[in-house]
């Protein structure tokens, strides 16, 4: 089987509802026993966005809809785009192999724990920005010749 996975991109999304965010105990690498965010990997022929969506569902059973671009990390090798994403449905729940547990924690109570990665709460953070953050734009269309694009711009920038 061909490997689908671009292991050079990669994606998450901060899900606040009701006060709380969702996150998941991470099982592996320099996040393990962590709280953090859920994300992943984006395949080949995949949008960021839709990566976003597959990795919340696979790692939570949770459906989530991304919205604002938050931040982005990169660096010669690699990115990392994370989104602020809007609670669809589901009830959330361990995928029991990326994460051992999935929980619901109050926004303040994250910001604050020891085991809520750093980079989580700085995400965190930003997940609740009132201005400047980056969009997707729907009505930008130009070409499809190699994939479907997304373009993303501040906030308000239609709006002129």
């Amino acid at each position: 089987m061909e490997n689908k996975t671009n292991y050079t991109k990669s994606v998450t999304g901060v899900v606040i509802r009701d006060g709380k965010v969702l996150l998941a105990r991470h099982t592996y690498g320099a996040g393990e026993n962590m709280l953090v965010v859920p994300g992943g990997y984006v395949d080949f022929g995949e949008a960021p966005e839709d990566a976003v969506k597959r990795e919340y569902l696979e790692e939570t059973k949770v459906v989530v809809e991304p919205k604002e671009i938050i931040g982005i990390r990169f660096n010669m090798h690699d990115w990392y785009v994370a989104f602020r994403a809007d609670y669809v449905s589901g009830e959330a729940v361990t995928d029991a192999d990326e994460n051992s547990e999935v929980i619901w924690l109050d926004v303040e109570e994250a910001l604050v724990r020891e085991d809520v990665a750093g980079l989580t709460k700085e995400l965190i953070k930003r997940a609740t920005c009132s201005g400047g953050c980056l969009v997707i734009d729907e009505t930008y269309k130009e070409r499809d010749k190699y994939a479907p694009y997304s373009f993303y711009g501040p906030v308000g920038m239609n709006d002129k």
